[in-house]
């Protein structure tokens, strides 16, 4: 059967975009593949106080579900959220302990892409909390960009990947990107008005929107990879996920996806891919469409409202 125009072109600008900045031809990519998910914390450990769990009894509560289910996950830690001083070094460190990986996400979480951050001083944040994470079990050399943005000037996207080789880190890459971040503002924002809120509506709708969002991913890869790639998924160091994380993880499973490591899933080839873009970052999968210049796709706009589905929807409920 003839293939369409449409499905010609995206084939001819996949090989075109691969030969030249993508570093890897679909042949050397394996045949299809059950769904495999990573789960990656970013953020973390987080001092910071929140309704009705202190931080210890958040960063016991994810390291507990993760250990419920066997799930080795990895956490990028942002030192200066607490990973500098001694109580917050004690939970990262139980990451460590407990089999978990531990990943590079800068000392304050600067921005890449703001004209007030250099690419020197980016540079030295990356060092500053390598100083003090490599004291850590379980450290990797692993960097995640803070707000998956990897330069929006040809300095700073070029300078970051000569700096990365150097220092030997490799891109941490997320694919599967979730906006819990905004769904445990809300939380907070909900608990803090009322601590005895009912809080199901926003588990319910938290649950809904990690499965939207693996959902949509999954079809992105098959539409650009022609299979299921190992996904990576972010979440943050948060309440959201110290109250139910446990069953996020369930969900998955229910699904039938298969729990892996981060260090497997960084071992599938499309991890090696180099999108060439003025401006790349936020999901690889997302960076790799823009490359091949794959526009809008149905479901696409849901990955990029920052969970804004989910908010208006528990805004008409009166949260």
């Amino acid at each position: 059967m003839m293939k369409s125009h449409a499905q010609q072109t995206l084939r001819r600008l996949r090989a075109a975009a691969l030969g030249i900045g993508l570093t890897i031809g679909l042949a050397a990519a394996p045949l299809a593949l059950a769904q495999s998910l990573a789960f990656t914390f970013d953020d973390g450990p987080n001092l910071a106080d929140t309704p009705r769990l202190t931080p210890q009894q958040r960063n016991d509560a994810m390291l507990a579900a993760l250990a419920k289910h066997k799930v080795q996950a990895a956490l990028f830690v942002t030192a200066g959220f607490g990973a500098d001083k001694p109580a917050g070094y004690a939970l990262a460190k139980a990451w460590g302990q407990a089999g978990h990986a531990i990943g590079n996400h800068t000392m304050n979480h600067p921005d890449l892409h703001s004209a007030k951050v250099s690419l020197a001083q980016y540079q030295q944040e990356i060092l500053d909390c390598d100083a003090i994470i490599k004291t850590l079990p379980g450290y990797q050399k692993w960097y995640r960009y803070t707000f998956l943005r990897e330069g929006n000037t040809p300095e700073k996207r070029d300078g970051m990947r000569a700096f990365l080789q150097q220092q030997g880190y490799r891109n941490a890459y997320v694919s599967l990107d979730t906006s819990d971040w905004r769904l445990d503002e809300k939380l907070q924002e909900v608990l803090t008005k009322n601590p005895q809120a009912d809080l199901a509506p926003i588990k319910q709708a938290y649950l809904a929107h990690v499965r939207q969002r693996a959902l949509a991913y999954r079809a992105l890869s098959q539409q650009l990879q022609g299979r299921d790639i190992a996904q990576v998924m972010l979440m943050h160091h948060n309440l959201i996920n110290a109250l139910w994380l446990d069953d996020v993880i369930a969900q998955f499973k229910q699904m039938g996806w298969t729990i892996t490591t981060p260090a497997a899933a960084f071992a599938d080839p499309v991890y090696q891919l180099v999108p060439e873009r003025k401006a790349p970052g936020q999901s690889l999968l997302l960076s790799m469409g823009r490359t091949l210049g794959l526009g809008m796709f149905p479901g696409g706009e849901r990955l990029v409202d920052d969970g804004d589905a989910e908010i208006e929807a528990l805004k008409a409920q009166g949260f």
